[in-house]
């Protein structure tokens, strides 16, 4: 329901909430630990999730959008399985880099507390220096939009997952509070830099017809990329090594920064000014 051209802004402030959660919630975890203890930080938890779901059962969809004609063309597991083959070439290359994308912002959520704890770090400081991380994330939410809109998607892309990356390689190469934390918060700078960008480009390449279950299908993309995330740093712990699990995830990075600039353009005519002018709408 938007305007492409203004697009990436709706969506990059639409991600700059849930960053803006991600923000609030650490500290309010370490205040429940300061003041109780550890287990009152999933009372906190458990309370903000009634909260959303109370939330979701309020909110509406707009009238415009209610008015529409819901049309049932098929049962929706044949519908599913119709997009993912006529669009497979699409999920089977883009695709691949909305799955690495994904690990690497899955493993981001992990790595801060796994190696301030393999550190001795206190929960409350963990909980801190990851509330820090989510605020610089939450300062670039509408600038990363606004970006998009004027650049391309591709301008945004690519610096945040190779920052992210970066930021990934350095960590297990820290030992202090201070060197977690400027790892954290360039982590939080990578992410912040990418705030909406899989749900623009969704929306840039959805087909209109079927965007629902589109979009339903690359979502399945990106959530597959944030379990991997935390499972190669798992497996990496597993075999001896937390911090080889966190290189590994770099590697993440560095695939998804290489695969948008190959793939994108293919697909996405907001990819750059060059493909915008290309396809006339500039």
């Amino acid at each position: 329901i938007t305007p492409a051209m203004k697009r990436a802004r709706v969506l990059a402030t639409l991600g700059g909430m849930h960053r803006l959660g991600a923000f609030v919630g650490p500290f309010l975890g370490a205040a429940a630990i300061a003041g109780a203890s550890l287990r009152a930080a999933y009372w906190v938890a458990a309370g903000c999730a009634l909260l959303a779901v109370l939330v979701l059962l309020a909110v509406r969809e707009p009238e415009d959008l209610r008015a529409q004609p819901r049309t049932g063309r098929s049962a929706p597991g044949r519908e599913i399985r119709v997009v993912v083959r006529r669009y497979r070439h699409l999920f089977l290359t883009l695709g691949t880099a909305v799955f690495l994308v994904g690990a690497t912002r899955g493993a981001r959520q992990t790595v801060i507390p796994l190696w301030g704890e393999y550190q001795g770090f206190d929960p409350e400081v963990i909980s801190l220096i990851f509330g820090l991380s989510g605020a610089l994330d939450v300062l670039l939410f509408y600038p990363a939009g606004k970006v998009m809109d004027a650049f391309g998607r591709l301008w945004i892309g690519i610096p945040s997952m190779a920052i992210m990356a970066g930021a990934m390689v350095a960590l297990p190469l820290t030992s202090t509070v201070a060197g977690v934390t400027v790892v954290a918060a360039v982590l939080g700078l990578g992410n912040g830099m990418g705030s909406g960008i899989m749900m623009t480009l969704g929306s840039d390449v959805a087909p209109p017809a079927e965007r629902s279950t589109f979009l339903g299908v690359w979502r399945l993309f990106q959530d597959s990329g944030d379990a991997a995330g935390p499972l190669a740093i798992s497996a990496g712990a597993a075999l001896g090594s937390l911090a080889a699990g966190i290189w590994v995830t770099a590697t993440f990075g560095t695939g998804a920064a290489a695969a948008l600039a190959r793939w994108v353009p293919r697909y996405s005519e907001h990819a750059s000014r060059t493909t915008r002018r290309r396809a006339g709408l500039l």
